[in-house]
């Protein structure tokens, strides 16, 4: 089975069954619910069946949205499920602050270590980065639940898989090149690639962006001249 679609169905299958269910119920989180708790396991399940493997992130998500669903139900209560994506991105700040005293080194060097050349301060660096965009991400959800109505607040947790050009994505890494993939659809191949070279054969390409066939669309040595000087409208057509 291709792999970007069976990515776009599993992230986005479970998402869309409880939107239907939402607004089908009159917007009633605890029909709405059950269905979610569902469609993750199975999307779990297909992601195991067919890789043998779940990522350590949507395994996390998936229980913690069974759990905390099943809470809400259980004691009719949404604050439950409200506070999950608060919970599910502590965790994860948490694990690569604490990780370093396990492994005596940061965490996402640990685990990707052999795929980017970087220094011990750069993966310091890196490391309390994503650290600080997970604490983020748990203090904007919390702002927004507790000020807004609970209709925004479902539409905020969608809004990043529901709008724009740029359906979907693909990160791949290696001891050479490091390359962002756009998507209009997942299903679809990608529309270009954003790359950076560890090691290029002169300045201009250091920073490169290219088609589906590795065609060079655009060089650079400045990330930023880069995607300053190119044209989105015309990549996406």
């Amino acid at each position: 089975m291709n792999k970007s679609f069976l990515k776009f169905v599993t992230d986005f299958g479970p998402l869309a069954i409880f939107f239907f269910y939402y607004y089908n119920s009159g917007k009633n989180l605890s029909v709405a619910i059950p269905p979610l708790i569902v469609a993750t396991l199975v999307a779990l399940a297909v992601v195991w069946f067919f890789e043998k493997k779940i990522p350590p992130m949507p395994l996390v998500s998936g229980i913690l949205i069974t759990f905390f669903g099943g809470l809400t139900i259980y004691f009719n209560d949404p604050i439950f499920i409200y506070v999950k994506p608060t919970i599910i991105n502590i965790m994860f700040a948490l694990a690569l602050f604490f990780g370093k005293y396990f492994t005596n080194e940061p965490i996402l060097k640990k685990i990707m270590g052999k795929s980017i050349p970087l220094t011990d301060i750069g993966w310091e660096i890196l490391n309390k980065r994503w650290m600080y965009f997970f604490f983020g991400l748990a203090l904007l959800n919390e702002i927004v639940w507790r000020t807004q109505t609970e209709e925004f607040w479902v539409n905020f947790n969608a809004k990043m898989v529901s709008e724009g050009s740029w359906k979907d994505y693909g990160l791949s890494i290696s001891s050479k090149q490091v390359g962002f993939s756009v998507f209009r659809n997942a299903t679809e191949n990608a529309l270009y690639k954003i790359c950076k070279n560890f090691k290029p054969k002169n300045k201009n390409l250091k920073y490169l962006i290219t088609d589906t066939s590795g065609k060079i669309l655009k060089n650079s040595y400045d990330l930023r001249i880069l995607l300053k000087n190119t044209n989105w409208k015309k990549l996406q057509k």
